[in-house]
């Protein structure tokens, strides 16, 4: 085998070995009705070479050690990463453990003792892109920029040369940005945050509903990614003292992912978030928000009405807009014309008829929910009831026949009750049009790749006041922290829900004038679980931890 590697062709044999096993489809003795994938080769590479295996996790990786050991040439030559220094020895990552040649050149290279892992060949082309693509790109535009060219005042041309015009000098931005949003993607980030600072600029990713550092960006380089932002999202890329909101669409592969853009000024400069709405993000059958079958049943008769109101209540990063979307989805049809008011559009969805709310231009949710009701529409959803205005023209629509889903901000399903006769709309009204009320939080799920027992404590249990028989253990779960979860425990999030059907009871009591706890109780009373209730039943069913449950469902 080292003889064939001295024969370069023979290590281009060996570079594309991953796609034609891959291709062969081969049975997966390990898991049944599986074929063998990248990291299964990798994992019998490793074993047939006596090396350990190893996933590489991107947001854990020292740009700064793999720039001063390897170049980027060098790296995807032979598929090698350096990882980290352990007790001496540089840590170094390669998907061929017999490229003697690719081996002992970077030996030669570093002048150090090398730690050999295997990754997979794709895992390790992946690293290299994310790691040389945006840094390098930040490298070469903070040369340009320091050397005098304001790429901040050339980002308009973007979209007025063709490529082979466009100086090498915007191409740097472009390609930075570019790097950053396919890194988003790749790891679930559901915002990105550009934050200026004194001396820098750090970029963050908001991945299941946790920030984590990214990279950090010299300070001359961050005005001109926030002058190629505001270009891309249509926003005045001269306005700087003021906050602005815009909008872009990508295109990755075959899939549209929307981005809401946000500015805003702050004393080191401007800061930037980008919202990611993929489709997958929005759009979810029923079954996937995270409803037991008790409460996905009640949804489901709630949206099956054919007129009155669905209020989806919680504090803003909570779900709402996922689980209405989800929930208009499911009902769409081409015999529904389903009409939306959005504050701003999340994602453009072709089944929806979508509306934005413009205030400068008089378009406000109740001004656009009087003129849609000339619409005929037969759903309707009203991106928030913030005001009287909004609140009396769904009552409207309501009351003549129509379907309204609408969010508002309150802690628990009862007070969105007490909210809208706040509101200005009268009782009777309220019981007579509101079907029903969810209240929902996030909580994040324990992460099934590194699943663990775990009894809880008794400090646990008194917290959450809970009974335990005597002699009896609370089992959950937790997560040990592995690489699928980037060490956290924990892998994406799931809905707790709050469910308030408007049945006799409560329409008696909301005639009455009675004040949202007291709904609450007889609510509870009459079957309705609680947002605590509905998070202590997923602790218990191993889906979230106790941490969760405390964070979501404070009281």
């Amino acid at each position: 085998m080292p003889a064939r590697q001295r024969d370069p062709r023979a290590y281009e044999q060996k570079a594309v070995a991953y796609d034609v096993v891959e291709r062969l489809r081969l049975p997966n003795n390990g898991t049944p009705n599986s074929v063998l994938g990248e990291f299964e080769i990798a994992e019998a590479l490793a074993k047939d070479s006596g090396l350990p295996f190893v996933r590489i996790d991107t947001l854990a990786l020292d740009a700064d050690l793999i720039e001063a050991k390897i170049s980027r040439p060098f790296a995807r030559k032979h598929r090698m990463l350096p990882l980290q220094v352990d007790n001496g020895k540089l840590k170094v990552a390669c998907s061929n453990p017999y490229d003697i040649e690719g081996i002992d050149s970077f030996r030669r290279i570093v002048e150090r003792d090398v730690s050999l892992v295997v990754a997979s060949e794709p895992d390790i082309l992946k690293a290299i892109n994310e790691v040389y693509g945006l840094r390098h790109s930040v490298k070469r535009a903070e040369r340009d920029l320091s050397s005098g060219i304001d790429l901040g005042n050339l980002e308009q041309l973007v979209h007025l040369k063709s490529e082979t015009e466009i100086e090498s000098s915007d191409q740097h931005i472009v390609n930075a940005v570019e790097f950053m949003l396919q890194h988003a993607y790749d790891t679930r980030a559901s915002d990105i945050h550009i934050e200026p600072k004194r001396e820098l600029c750090l970029i963050r990713f908001r991945i299941d509903g946790v920030l984590h550092d990214i990279q950090t960006i010299p300070k001359v380089v961050h005005k001109a990614v926030v002058s190629r932002l505001k270009t891309m999202s249509r926003l005045d890329i001269a306005e700087k003292r003021r906050p602005q909101d815009g909008r872009l669409k990508t295109r990755r592969g075959s899939t549209d992912i929307e981005l809401r853009v946000s500015t805003l000024p702050t004393a080191f400069g401007e800061k930037v978030v980008l919202r990611i709405f993929g489709p997958e993000v929005l759009l979810k059958d029923l079954g996937q928000l995270g409803f037991n079958a008790d409460e996905l049943g009640v949804f489901s008769e709630f949206i099956t009405r054919p007129h009155g109101i669905i209020l989806v209540t919680g504090p803003t990063g909570s779900g709402k807009t996922t689980t209405l979307y989800s929930a208009l989805k499911t009902i769409a049809s081409r015999e529904i014309n389903v009409t939306t008011i959005e504050d701003p559009i999340e994602m453009v969805y072709e089944e929806f008829n979508q509306t934005a709310v413009h205030p400068k231009a008089g378009v406000t949710f109740g001004a656009a929910l009087r003129h849609i009701l000339r619409q005929d529409p037969d759903v309707i959803m009203v991106g928030e009831i913030r005001d009287q205005e909004t609140a009396q023209y769904a009552a409207q629509a309501a009351l003549t026949g129509h379907l309204v889903f609408s969010t508002l901000h309150t802690n628990d399903a009862a007070s969105s009750i007490t909210r809208l006769a706040d509101l200005g709309l009268e009782r009777y009204l309220i019981a007579s049009i509101l079907i029903g009320s969810v209240a929902q939080r996030l909580a994040r799920k324990v992460c099934s790749h590194c699943t663990v027992d775990h009894f809880l404590t008794e400090d646990e249990i008194k917290a959450l006041r809970l009974t335990i028989p005597e002699g009896k253990r609370a089992r959950s779960k937790i997560g040990e922290g592995c690489f699928e979860c980037r060490g956290t425990g924990y892998l994406e999030r799931t809905g707790i829900f709050e469910l308030l059907p408007m049945n006799e009871t409560i329409q008696h009591l909301t005639i009455e004038g009675a004040d949202a706890p007291k709904i609450k109780r007889e609510a509870v009373a009459g079957g309705m679980n609680t947002l605590r209730q509905s998070a202590l039943r997923k602790l218990a069913e191993g889906v979230t931890t106790f941490e969760e449950v405390v964070r979501v469902t404070a009281i």
